[in-house]
């Protein structure tokens, strides 16, 4: 092959740039050399999309305040979970973006062509459910760390402008200015991290509880560990998941279901790409949450998180006084991109149950009933904040919640992962069905357990 046909094969150097001769060619090699790993992150970050905003939404406030109570529960000697979830999650979530790319479709209109339509209303009224307590929760801790910083604040009002500001972010913005916002959101958590290394944590203890689980099956404990699931492998998460990638399709001009249906390799590599930095973002936060909570809170007798402020003072080791700030802006910038998730995944569910028009790229006259469940929806979460819920425990229940509902959705999950009439060439493998029915089976474990001990 000649020469320049190689260079255009990498950039767009034109031809005249070689009629120096081999000098010239050796320079205009030497600076693609230089140049290609800036292109290979730059490839490297446009994959990102869908998988990366999912992982960022799984580490809402609920997740916040689970990890939290963790490490400041049983110190670092849950944190093996962090490791442990990881692969699990990240092969859920692939299981639901193949699906969606192979099929064109969500999850739930897969599931209402695929098995019996009282399957279907089933999984979507518990989904309602878990999101809009999910929802409140996630309100009320925005509501509540905002009195942090300004305590004459009403908590009422707050709760309202969060729900109000949530809406009309996802009514009027469009989805690709909207996913790119949910984007930057995600950088407020790294705050866990910094918090880490300017700390004195005994790294050789950490990695011993990350790669040795110890559990003593204790009623708080199990809590805990159904609570850990419930806010990692979310239901949620895999309705948005499916609903994204349809979305993001149809952004790249496929608008109708036949000319989604079906996926290249290249196609389900980059998804895959992107699905499992999500996934390992998500869970190195909660590894960070943890570690964090377990180094300052646990090792200064702090050993139940009952109001935000408690929360907050993991950040003072590199805030200060501005721990509050910190944590406040962690809790709002995740809350923010989780609301709408929950909201949305809600609505796609339901939506696309009924066969109505779905998708936030609609405009609200488009939609009505798509939006008209996301604004139900934010109601009754909104609701929830005036019956004397506590703020911060409901963040745990409610992943609590998920964890229960969770295997639910994820038996039909592998089912349609490994349905080979539906998903062809990108059939489950039988690695990928095992693992997932190994999820299922300890989801159910850990829901038995909880329901058992209380």
């Amino acid at each position: 092959m000649k020469f320049n046909k190689i260079l255009e094969s990498f950039f767009t150097y034109p031809a005249e740039t070689l009629e120096g001769g081999v000098e010239a060619a050796q320079r205009v090699e030497g600076a693609l050399i230089s140049k290609r790993p800036l292109l290979v992150a730059e490839n490297y970050l446009n994959t990102l999309g869908p998988g990366l905003t999912t992982g960022a939404a799984d580490d809402d406030p609920s997740g916040i305040a689970t990890y939290s109570q963790t490490g400041a529960q049983y110190g670092f000697g849950l944190i093996w979970l962090s490791l442990f979830s990881f692969p699990l999650m990240a092969i859920v979530q692939e299981m639901c973006a193949r699906i969606a790319l192979v099929t064109g479709k969500g999850l739930a209109a897969n599931i209402r062509t695929q098995f019996p339509v009282w399957v279907l209303y089933v999984c979507t009224s518990l989904l309602f459910v878990a999101n809009t307590f999910n929802l409140g929760a996630d309100l009320g801790a925005m509501a509540k760390v905002t009195q942090l910083l300004a305590p004459r604040f009403d908590f009422g009002l707050l709760v309202l402008f969060f729900a109000v500001a949530s809406l009309l972010l996802q009514i009027f913005t469009t989805y690709a200015r909207y996913a790119q916002y949910l984007k930057y959101l995600t950088m407020t958590l790294l705050a866990y991290v910094v918090t880490a290394c300017i700390i004195h944590i005994d790294w050789s203890v950490v990695l011993y509880h990350t790669v040795v689980p110890t559990l003593s099956f204790s009623k708080d404990e199990l809590l805990l560990v159904c609570a850990i699931l419930g806010t990692t492998i979310s239901p949620y998460l895999f309705f948005w998941q499916t609903s994204q990638e349809v979305e993001e399709e149809i952004l790249h001009g496929r608008t109708t279901v036949a000319s989604r249906r079906g996926a290249t390799h290249e196609e389900i590599r980059q998804m895959r790409t992107d699905v499992w930095t999500g996934m390992f973002f998500s869970n190195v936060v909660m590894f960070f949450i943890i570690a964090v909570c377990a180094a300052t809170l646990a090792a200064n007798g702090i050993t139940n998180i009952a109001t935000a402020d408690q929360a907050a003072l993991a950040l003072r080791p590199l805030a200060g006084e501005w721990a509050y700030l910190l944590f406040a802006l962690g809790v709002l910038g995740t809350g923010m991109l989780a609301v709408p998730v929950l909201a949305g995944s809600a609505s796609y569910a339901i939506s696309e149950s009924f066969g109505w028009k779905t998708g936030l790229y609609r405009k609200l006259n488009e939609a009505y009933a798509f939006y008209g469940v996301i604004i139900v929806a934010m109601i009754v979460g909104l609701a929830l904040n005036f019956v004397h819920l506590d703020p911060i425990k409901a963040l745990i229940y409610s992943a609590v919640a998920n964890g229960l509902i969770a295997p639910v959705m994820l038996v039909f999950i592998v089912l349609l992962g490994s349905n080979k009439k539906l998903m062809g060439a990108h059939v489950n493998t039988r690695l990928t069905t095992t693992l997932g029915w190994v999820t299922t089976a300890l989801m159910v474990v850990a829901g038995v357990a909880v329901l058992v001990t209380l």
